[in-house]
C-alpha cells in the first residue's frame, strides 16, 4: 500500500466481484485472495459484496438460516482484520450479524490498514420483495449514517437496498464521506431478465451515479454474480466520480477485480463548480420528516 500523506489525494480503490458457494471457508479464501491481488495492484481501500461469505441467504424464510451469523468481533471478521493488517489496506466488509439472541443485523465493518476496525454499519432500510425476504432475518439499522476516518480518507458505507434511497447517501457524505461504499447483493429474478433487464441494471446505476452527483462524492458499488437458487446476480460492479462518470465497471456474467484511481481532490472541485450542497434549502425540507404529504 501507498502510504498517503496529509496532502496526497489520490486513493486507489478496489472491488472484489465474486461468485459464491455453500462453503464458507470457500468463500472467505476467494475473498482473502481477492484482497492480497487488490493489495499488489497498488489498492488503498478493498470492498467486498455484500455478506461475501456465503450465499444470498433471503430467498426464502428459513429459521436454520440463522445459524450462519456470527458476532462482531468474530471468526470471518478477524480474517478481514488480519487481511487488513497483513496487507496494509483499508477493508469494507459485509457480514451477518448476531447481535443477540433474536437479534440479528447486516452489517457492513471497516478495517483500517493496520487492522484496527473503525466502526461498523448496520443496514438501514430492509427489504422485503420476492427472493429479498431481509425483514425476516435483518432487524434495521440503528446506528445511523455514519463515515470513517481511515488511511485511506473519509469511508462512508451503505448496503444494496439502502442505494435507492437519497436520503441515505446525503446523511452520509453529509458526514464527511468522501467515498460511499455499497456492497451489493442484487439480480434477475426469474423469467424477468430477457423483458426488464437493460432497464432494471440502469436503474440501479443511475441512482448511484446520481448519488455522486448530488453529493460531490465518488461511489463504489460492489455487486455479487452467478447464479444463485433463483437469482441471478447481475454483477456490474462499477466505481463512479463526483461528475457521475463510470470510471470503470465489471462485466455480468464473470467474476472481476476492479482496481480503480481516484483523485479526491475532484470532490472539491466538483462542490464548487456545482454548488449543491451550498445552496441547499435546510430551513424548507422539515416536511422530509413526514411519510407522505396529504
Amino acid at each position: 500500500m501507498t502510504t498517503l500523506s496529509t496532502h496526497a489525494r489520490r486513493v486507489k480503490i478496489a472491488l472484489v466481484q465474486m461468485r459464491c458457494t455453500e462453503s464458507k471457508q470457500a468463500n472467505v479464501d476467494k475473498a482473502l485472495a481477492g484482497i492480497a491481488a487488490a493489495a499488489a495492484q497498488g489498492a488503498d481501500v478493498v470492498c467486498l459484496q455484500e455478506l461475501f461469505h456465503g450465499l444470498y441467504p433471503c430467498q426464502s424464510e428459513d429459521y436454520a438460516r440463522f445459524a450462519e451469523a456470527e458476532p462482531i468481533p468474530g471468526p470471518t471478521g478477524d480474517a478481514l482484520s488480519q487481511a487488513a493488517a497483513r496487507h496494509g489496506v483499508v477493508i469494507v466488509g459485509s457480514l451477518f450479524e448476531r447481535r443477540a439472541p433474536g437479534v440479528y443485523h447486516n452489517t457492513a465493518v471497516v478495517w483500517d490498514a493496520d487492522g484496527t476496525p473503525c466502526g461498523s454499519y448496520r443496514k438501514m432500510h430492509i427489504p422485503d420483495d420476492p427472493l429479498y425476504y431481509e425483514k425476516f432475518y435483518f432487524t434495521p439499522g440503528d446506528l445511523g449514517f455514519r463515515s470513517f476516518a481511515t488511511r485511506a480518507g473519509q469511508i462512508g458505507v451503505c448496503v444494496c437496498w439502502d442505494q435507492w434511497f437519497p436520503e441515505a447517501a446525503r446523511l452520509t457524505a453529509l458526514r464527511g464521506a468522501e467515498i460511499l461504499f455499497y456492497p451489493t447483493a442484487i439480480g434477475w429474478l426469474p423469467d424477468e431478465r430477457e423483458t426488464y433487464g437493460p432497464s432494471q441494471h440502469a436503474a440501479w446505476e443511475t441512482m448511484m451515479r446520481s448519488h455522486a452527483i448530488a453529493n460531490g462524492v465518488f461511489v463504489a458499488a460492489a455487486n455479487r454474480v452467478g447464479r444463485e437458487g433463483q437469482l441471478q446476480f447481475w454483477g456490474a460492479s462499477f466505481v463512479a466520480d463526483p461528475y457521475g462518470n463510470v470510471l470503470a465497471q465489471a462485466p455480468h456474467e464473470e467474476e472481476s477485480l476492479l482496481v480503480v484511481d481516484c483523485e479526491l481532490g475532484l470532490i472539491d472541485t466538483a462542490r464548487t463548480h456545482w454548488p449543491f450542497l451550498r445552496d441547499r434549502r435546510i430551513d424548507a425540507y422539515g416536511d422530509l420528516l413526514q411519510r407522505y404529504l396529504d
